[in-house]
């Protein structure tokens, strides 16, 4: 049976409103992350993979590790935007599987409370109050 990661809400807090709202700021901030990867892999990632095309053609006839170790080692901003696309994509992976497994800590449940009020103590011209305070659908 799959645990609930984010039954430390429910357990942490008792206005079932308020839960809500921490589960909806969740549900943004992971959407949130993935929409920085996805972002990142459309333009860095992308740029980056341009940039080595030629070594693609060279890599296509003679493939070994020392041709791309090499190949990356003379294109070195290319080298650098792949390692961030790739190293922003295993953080978001490596949070959001610990979030399934372990459940969110209670830092992240004060840490998301905390924002909530701060939205709601805003009002309408906090640029999350749709998403996660707006019940009108």
């Amino acid at each position: 049976m799959v645990k609930d990661p984010l039954a430390p809400i429910d357990a942490e807090t008792p206005d079932p409103l308020l839960r809500q709202q921490m589960r909806r700021l969740h549900e943004v901030t992971v959407q949130g992350r993935w929409a920085v990867t996805i972002a990142a892999w459309l333009t860095i990632g992308l740029l980056s993979l341009w940039q080595l095309r030629s070594e693609f053609a060279l890599w296509r006839e003679y493939f070994t590790w020392a041709a791309v170790r090499y190949g990356l080692a003379f294109n070195p901003l290319s080298a650098i935007g792949l390692a961030t696309c790739i190293g922003l994509t295993v953080s978001v992976l490596l949070w959001q599987s610990h979030n399934i497994l372990f459940g969110i800590s209670q830092r992240q449940v004060q840490r998301l409370k905390k924002q909530v009020l701060q939205i709601r103590q805003q009002g309408s011209s906090h640029p999350l109050w749709k998403r996660v305070i707006d019940d009108r659908k």
